[in-house]
């Protein structure tokens, strides 16, 4: 019992441990989204320097993920738990480097008027955050059907996505003068779309952890 018992909390901290890290990329991302919005550098730098801790954060997780399978040799359900701590840390580590991404262009802009009011860019940003949230609630409580709704949900972002790209193309084509900054926001677009591609995954990591059986979004 007691042998089992230090094997569950092991299994929990890497749970909070992972929870943790989400909640670090959730805060990345809306700083990062939120300095592009407000042409803050100083907010810009702040997330860019943060890199460096989730990427230990990622780091972290995953060595205890290996000392776990080296030290309990694990088996099915328990082996499950294990791998897919590993896989979302990924997930969850590009995530964090997307929000560097966003940073970095922000920093780039900020001495630029802005070509058009931020909107949709923002509205990707709350939509992608709240994917990420979703999926991490899934995994903590094993909910199978918000795991499916937040895959559900990455259609909509990909329409925005898609929305934006075309509004940006035809900046472009009005006038030349806004093909730099039009091509960067697109970029930004793009990192958020890809932000709600590694919350997908999670949310079917999560749906793997429970029945065993990989589900890919069609």
């Amino acid at each position: 019992m007691t042998i089992r018992h230090n094997y569950d909390q092991e299994l929990e901290q890497l749970r909070q441990g992972l929870l943790k890290m989400g909640n670090a990329v959730d805060g990345a991302i809306d700083d990062a989204v939120t300095s592009l919005a407000k042409q803050d550098i100083e907010q810009a730098r702040r997330v860019m320097d943060f890199d460096d801790v989730i990427d230990q954060m990622e780091i972290d997780i995953e060595d205890k993920c290996m000392v776990l399978i080296a030290r309990q040799q694990p088996m099915a359900r328990d082996l499950r738990v294990i791998s897919t701590g590993l896989k979302i840390t990924t997930d969850l580590e590009r995530m964090g480097d997307h929000a560097y991404d966003i940073a970095k262009i922000a920093l780039s802009m900020a001495n630029q008027p802005l070509i058009k009011p931020l909107v949709d860019i923002p509205r990707m940003a709350q939509m992608s955050q709240r994917m990420l949230k979703d999926s991490l609630e899934a995994y903590t409580t094993l909910d199978i059907a918000l795991a499916e709704q937040v895959c559900l949900n990455d259609d909509e972002v990909d329409n925005i996505y898609h929305q934006v790209f075309r509004e940006l193309l035809t900046y472009m084509m009005e006038d030349p003068k806004t093909i730099s900054q039009a091509t960067q926001l697109i970029f930004v677009a793009r990192y958020l779309e890809r932000i709600a591609d590694h919350a997908t995954n999670i949310a079917e990591w999560t749906i793997y952890l429970v029945t065993g059986q990989r589900l890919r979004k069609k």
